[in-house]
């Protein structure tokens, strides 16, 4: 069975984004960049949100093709190019979308016979209301939230929709130089 891992970044005080979807308080580098490289070897499937698809669509098809793309820009589009994509959205036309899977309905049932197949791990990245019907449903495995030293106050939370208890293990954690923290969490399994 295969892994549905979120990956996500958080202020210190449990925010996914602004109120209006504003990501410009993350911190990311080089660094993290190439941890995050790691990641992506091990998966050869992405899932998003509606939203958080959109916006990928419009910048990693080409971005390793550009004149200044940095080492970062060519890996993860060459990576984004390849994976196969889910896209969780009741308004996306399923016409046209390359290696695309959209799925607006049945979402548990269609999610878990994904997860079935052979191949590698599914990461969702970001996509905050996409993961939030996720976490409702109990679907994700495993989860890197990467901590960053801000406080928003207000913003989309990083967790929402948990309606039972969900017991995690915490797997590993590593500290970044621009004082992200992140930490690897596995949800416990049922004994």
């Amino acid at each position: 069975m295969r892994n549905l891992i979120f990956f996500m970044h958080s202020s210190l005080d449990g925010f996914a984004a602004g109120l209006n979807g504003e990501l410009n308080w993350i911190n990311v580098n080089e660094e993290i960049f190439d941890f995050v490289g790691t990641m992506t070897e091990k998966a050869d499937t992405a899932l998003y949100g509606r939203v958080t698809y959109e916006m990928m669509q419009s910048y990693w098809p080409d971005a390793g093709n550009k004149p200044n793309a940095s080492k970062h820009d060519k890996e993860h589009s060459a990576w984004y190019s390849k994976v196969s994509k889910v896209v969780l959205s009741k308004t996306l036309s399923k016409e046209g979308q390359d290696n695309t899977i959209v799925i607006s309905d049945q979402l548990a049932d269609r999610i878990n016979k994904i997860k079935e197949q052979d191949g590698k791990d599914i990461l969702i990245f970001g996509s905050p209301s996409a993961s939030h019907s996720l976490l409702s449903l109990g679907l994700i495995d495993e989860f890197w939230i990467f901590v960053n030293p801000v406080l928003l106050g207000e913003g989309i939370p990083l967790f929402k929709g948990v309606t039972e208890i969900t017991k995690l293990n915490l797997l590993e954690t590593k500290t970044f130089t621009c004082g992200v923290i992140a930490l690897h969490y596995e949800k416990k399994r049922s004994k």
